[in-house]
């Protein structure tokens, strides 16, 4: 291992699957923690908006900006 404390070599050493997965062992905990943040992005308010929330509102933003930039809307 290339860990300089032995604690942290331990604690993974723990883990299952060093031998017939190697490194790769780890990959269905980093699926999870990828998961639980989707999951967080989609259903976790903060405020009165969700990530999603934000993410939609700034794609219409610059959508707009850029055929008002191009000639394509009619300004008020």
């Amino acid at each position: 291992m290339f860990f300089k404390s032995k604690r942290v070599s331990y604690v993974l050493s723990l883990v299952p699957g060093k031998r017939r997965l190697g490194t790769y062992r780890f990959l269905p905990v980093f699926f999870c923690i990828g998961g639980a943040m989707e999951w967080v992005m989609i259903n976790v308010r903060i405020g009165r908006e969700t990530f999603y929330d934000v993410y939609r509102r700034k794609q219409s933003e610059r959508s707009y900006q850029q055929r008002a930039a191009d000639g394509l809307v009619a300004d008020k």
